[in-house]
């Protein structure tokens, strides 16, 4: 999957913040509440929480080489998964939007769900919502998508079949429904600002 490069304000971590976090960290465990305050303190808590995970469910997957981000660009979905075929590394970028909107319980489902896709790259090289993703699903308490967290600022809507999809930014579609048709049935579409 190509991946929009953006600037690095736009990912986590810097060393400060890593500073930051560690301490952060140290006073919440020492609390009993796992509530990260900052990009650099997700990440962390999140590759806690898969170490974790994996060492029980993945034992063969290298889950220390895992680089993590987080996004405040992301709207459509709460993490991914992404990965580089050439140095066979893999990244999992979260949105700091969903996690602050689901707060870490919640979130850490996201956690998991982007471990299983990590899970099939390191086994088949790809990833998908398919037969190898169904099965971890429960063992693991996912979801096999998540919920919107942001909302959309447009709808591209079927005349057709009545679909609605959610646009968050101002894409191709947006600007030039008469381009375009449905992706499902292949009706006119219209764009109704949300």
């Amino acid at each position: 999957m190509k991946q929009a490069q953006l600037t690095d304000n736009d990912w986590t971590a810097s060393a400060v913040e890593s500073k930051s976090a560690s301490a952060q960290s140290d006073e919440n465990e020492a609390s009993g509440e796992s509530h990260p305050e900052t990009k650099a303190a997700l990440c962390e808590q999140a590759a806690t929480h898969a170490s974790e995970v994996t060492a029980e469910h993945f034992p063969e997957l290298p889950v220390k080489t895992i680089n993590w981000e987080t996004s405040t660009r992301m709207q459509r979905s709460a993490g991914v998964a992404i990965y580089d075929h050439q140095g066979e590394q893999i990244t999992i970028r979260l949105s700091w939007d969903a996690y602050e909107a689901y707060g870490w319980e919640q979130f850490s489902r996201v956690v998991r769900h982007e471990l299983i896709h990590t899970w099939q790259y390191h086994e088949y090289g790809e990833a998908d919502h398919g037969s190898t993703f169904k099965q971890w699903v429960e063992p693991l308490e996912t979801d096999r998508h998540c919920e919107r967290y942001a909302d959309p600022k447009y709808w591209v809507i079927c005349a057709e079949c009545e679909s609605r999809d959610p646009r968050y930014r101002r894409s191709k579609v947006v600007k030039h429904p008469e381009k375009y048709s449905c992706g499902r049935c292949g009706g006119a579409i219209s764009i109704e600002e949300a």
